[in-house]
């Protein structure tokens, strides 16, 4: 185990599979695929509601059906229930790319044309119930079944052909007209008998089933074929339709003409439509990791953009944490800035560049043009996010800097332009920790500082014996302010480093590296500067004595990004080998590493260490790493690293962590125990547990307050619930019920009758004679036998933490001895069972460990089984033990508590 484990990736929406939308009594709900796991959203708000588990292979085709989830991966195809698998079918020798829901069957279909029939309501039978082997040369590409048509669906083929089949005759029942052009999609109509075909070469047929007519047809001036269509079922003759271009076009049925077009409603392919039904909302996902919802209420009869949930398009080239940790700043080739919310899915969001949309409507261009360039650097600083913009970006290829204002999510309102003669894009950037100014550094060495409030220029920082009469003689790979904004550090791309006073803008030392800098970070804590250079090398410099202090090597690629921990004592790492790798600056040496499939190109640590923002080459989410040390038992650090040593290890997923099959059969034994099995009752019982305990210190239970006070007290609170009136005896049985007579005049049942030919029942009642002459021991009473024959008490002060208040008094009371048979008493489970209670608390008393719920369970024992105790010498000598014990540990409670008010005398009286 490494200190960083995979924890969940972020900013996955949708991928290239056709969504599944479905209806639960007033809800609608849509699930979507996200590579190896689908996704559950809300369509009401499009919040996310459930996530499915991570699946061996990549999905590649999605069906819903009320609480089902049919999603194929590979040559298998999952059944879950709700988010947890219940079966698997695996039947396929090739990969499965359709499905389909028929009633209560699933249709599945490989890229070979064989369709097998499975019925998913009994998902123990995991064989198919049939299979239909297609004709040889047709290669389905879409399935739909027709409404009215029993047992049968459509099929159409990448030929171009359109076949009917009976799916319960396992025949072809006839073959449309076809079409020379491969169909991508077909979907049925309001209408009987007419469906809707999408072709690649960019045409839509209406076609009429019954009479094998063609009622319409429509073609799209954009090029490309139409992936995906849907009628509107509220009235309106409209059908939607989308391509490759990702445009959605908008068709009067009854005009027989394109009514209206949807112009950038997505930035690639469009993959699935649908609109809901009975209303005018329409819902399209694309290949840009999107969901849009768009409504029809426009006076010209166009749509606009209701709600929708998006990620990044392309791979993030920036992270930074914000909000002490709570959201992450991203910045991707796709030319968005975007927020995403650690914590709650549904806060991530994209800052607004100011009005694209309209103005790319304005210029009849698309939004891509429109937005600013990818950003290549960028730094903010949180101090000052309530008074000005308080984030500053960098542009590829842009000459300019924009500020960014995040307590509204848009951009500012000044713009950044270094004064330099030779205008150069700007690589570099730095805010200040007051957060009031921001400085530039160029591809052409200059380095100018910004108010951030105003947008002036505040100064040049120019070094006189530079030729070019500017900061660097190269481009400048980073800038950073130290806290007191007392100096500016800058590195040029040749290796040298200078230190500037921040407001004379004078050199005040330089020093070179000796090979070209491709990265620069500075930590304000300890006033170390990490460099990165084309070597391979990290080397670490102390700014105010001007030497080199550190220097790192092992990575065997280019270093792409590096980042401090936020106390300066960790330095992270991360290369095109992919390799991240960490190094504790005090030990000067590396202390993990861990390697992944796909190459690392940013990282970010958050403030509390406790979450590491990672992204990757080709991948459009953002992955977070958990930090293992903060979140469990051990802070040793040695325990988790790896040293030297490079781990492989798994990228985090968008799915959480499959339960394990361990809790899961504890879950189970807890349910169901082996009576006197006591292997089997330390296995049910056994937690793991972190010994915690600090010598002469009490460790308290973290049970809420009410569960352990309402122990003491079950006496008053089963007086307060009970009812005011006794519950009234029925007038009369029902009708159908049969009833015999009593003198009483109360209502008595006729037992029930075994059929003497049945001979199921008859087992039923001789295993029931069976089991009640066994010992009916109680798993309380085993677990306690069990944690006294292993002297440790651990499982059992677990398992009475988790019984309710009144649980754990009906276990106590059903101890309870009646008779005084001084004969009988040894022989008795019930007195055997009192005396290992008092052991155990005598054992959990001197470890001085669950104080408080301890204290609790033994005033409850002695105002129950009291009476006993003081009646039996045995008992009688374990009772003055624990007395004893309890007086030795309320002493030094007692000492500890005057020492520590000792203490705060004399703080108080004290001048300080």
């Amino acid at each position: 185990m490494g200190i960083f484990e995979p924890y969940r990736a972020i900013g996955y929406i949708t991928a290239s599979v056709p969504f599944s939308v479905q209806r639960l009594g007033s809800e609608t709900f849509v699930t979507v695929s996200v590579g190896k796991a689908f996704q559950v959203y809300d369509c009401a708000k499009l919040t996310l509601v459930a996530v499915g588990p991570l699946l061996p292979k990549k999905i590649r085709a999605l069906a819903s059906m009320r609480d089902y989830t049919f999603a194929a991966y590979g040559t298998d195809i999952g059944v879950f229930a709700r988010s947890d698998q219940v079966a698997t079918w695996s039947r396929h020798k090739d990969k499965v790319n359709i499905l389909l829901v028929l009633g209560e069957y699933v249709l599945s279909v490989d890229v070979k044309g064989n369709m097998f029939i499975w019925s998913y309501k009994k998902t123990k039978h995991l064989e198919a119930i049939a299979c239909i082997q297609l004709e040889d040369g047709f290669l389905p590409s879409c399935i739909m079944h027709p409404d009215t048509y029993l047992n049968k669906v459509i099929l159409g083929g990448q030929t171009g052909s359109l076949q009917l089949w009976n799916i319960s005759t396992k025949k072809k029942l006839y073959e449309f007209k076809g079409w020379n052009s491969a169909i991508h999609c077909c979907v049925s109509s309001p209408a009987l008998d007419v469906v809707g075909v999408g072709c690649s070469d960019g045409t839509i047929h209406v076609h009429n089933l019954r009479y094998d007519e063609e009622v319409v047809s429509f073609t799209h001036s954009t090029r490309g074929a139409v992936t995906a269509l849907s009628f509107r079922t509220d009235g309106d003759p409209l059908l939607a339709s989308g391509g490759s271009s990702g445009v959605i076009c908008i068709w009067n049925l009854e005009k027989r003409k394109l009514q209206s077009v949807i112009r950038d409603a997505h930035d690639s392919q469009i993959i699935s439509l649908h609109f809901f039904a009975n209303e005018p909302v329409l819902m399209s996902s694309a290949a840009d990791n999107s969901i849009k919802m768009w409504i029809f209420d426009t006076t010209d009869g166009g749509a606009r953009l209701l709600r929708f949930r998006s990620g990044h398009s392309a791979p993030p080239l920036c992270l930074r944490f914000y909000k002490n940790g709570r959201s992450i700043l991203s910045a991707g080739q796709d030319r968005a800035f975007r927020l995403f919310s650690v914590r709650q899915d549904q806060q991530s969001r994209e800052l607004s560049q100011r009005h694209v949309t309209k103005r790319a409507k304005k210029l009849r261009l698309k939004e891509e043009d429109i937005k600013l360039k990818p950003v290549i650097a960028f730094d903010c600083a949180e101090i000052r996010e309530r008074d000005w913009c308080n984030v500053v970006t960098c542009h590829m290829d842009t000459p300019k800097a924009y500020v960014w204002r995040l307590q509204n999510f848009v951009i500012g309102e000044h713009i950044l332009s270094p004064s330099a003669e030779n205008q150069t894009p700007v690589k570099s950037c730095a805010i200040s920790a007051c957060g009031n100014f921001a400085v530039l550094g160029t591809e052409g060495g200059w380095i100018e500082r910004f108010n951030l409030q105003s947008g002036i220029s505040r100064g040049v920082y120019v070094d006189a014996s530079e030729s070019k009469n500017s900061a660097h003689g190269g481009e400048v790979v980073g800038v950073a302010c130290d806290n007191t904004n007392c100096m500016l550090i800058s590195a040029g791309f040749h290796g040298d480093i200078k230190v500037w006073d921040f407001k004379g803008c004078k050199v005040k030392s330089r020093w070179e590296v000796g090979r070209s800098i491709t990265k620069m970070v500075y930590q304000r804590t300890n006033g170390l500067l990490a460099t990165v250079a084309d070597d391979m090398v990290l080397r670490l410099y102390d700014v105010v004595a001007f030497r080199l202090v550190r220097k790192f090597e092992g990575h065997t690629d280019r270093i792409t990004d590096v980042c401090f921990s936020d106390d300066g004592k960790w330095l992270l790492s991360s290369s095109m080998d992919g390799s991240l790798r960490i190094w504790d600056v005090i030990l000067a040496r590396q202390i993990d590493a861990i390697s992944v499939d796909v190459s690392i190109t940013a990282i970010s640590l958050s403030p509390s260490m406790d979450i590491l923002a990672t992204s990757h080459v080709d991948q459009n989410g953002v992955y977070l790493w958990v930090n293992q040390t903060l979140f469990s038992g051990s802070l040793d650090v040695e325990s988790y690293s790896s040293g030297k040593e490079v781990r492989n290890i798994h990228m985090p997923s968008v799915s959480s962590k499959q339960r394990s099959e361990d809790v899961e059969e504890k879950k189970g034994e807890e349910t169901s125990i082996p009576l006197g099995n006591q292997y089997h009752i330390r296995k049910a019982f056994s937690l793991p547990h972190f010994n915690h305990q600090i010598p002469d210190l009490v460790t308290l239970s973290l049970l809420p307050r009410s569960q352990w006070q309402s122990l003491t007290n079950l006496d008053i609170i089963k007086a307060r619930n009970k009812p005011i009136e006794p519950p009234k005896k029925p007038e009369k049985a029902p009708f159908f019920l049969p009833s015999v007579p009593s003198l009483s005049g109360e209502i008595m049942f006729k037992p029930k009758e075994v059929a003497k030919d049945d001979p199921e029942d008859v087992k039923i009642q001789e295993s029931a004679q069976k089991h009640t002459k066994l010992d009916l021991s109680s798993a309380f009473c085993l677990l306690l036998q069990s944690c006294a024959d292993a002297k440790d008490f651990t499982a059992f002060t677990d398992y009475i933490k988790g019984l309710p208040p009144s649980a754990l008094d009906m276990e106590l009371r059903v101890l309870q001895i009646i008779d005084d048979d001084e004969e009988r008493l040894n022989r008795r489970t019930e007195f055997h069972s009192i005396g290992l209670l008092l052991d155990y608390f005598i054992h959990e008393l001197s470890r001085k460990s669950n104080f408080e719920f301890i204290q609790a369970v033994i005033r409850l024992f002695l105002k129950i089984h009291g009476e006993t105790v003081r009646l039996h010498p045995s008992m009688k000598e374990k009772a003055l033990k624990l007395s004893e014990v309890q007086g030795l540990v309320w002493q030094k409670l007692d000492k500890m508590f005057q020492n520590s008010r000792c203490m705060i005398t004399f703080l108080s009286n004290s001048q300080f």
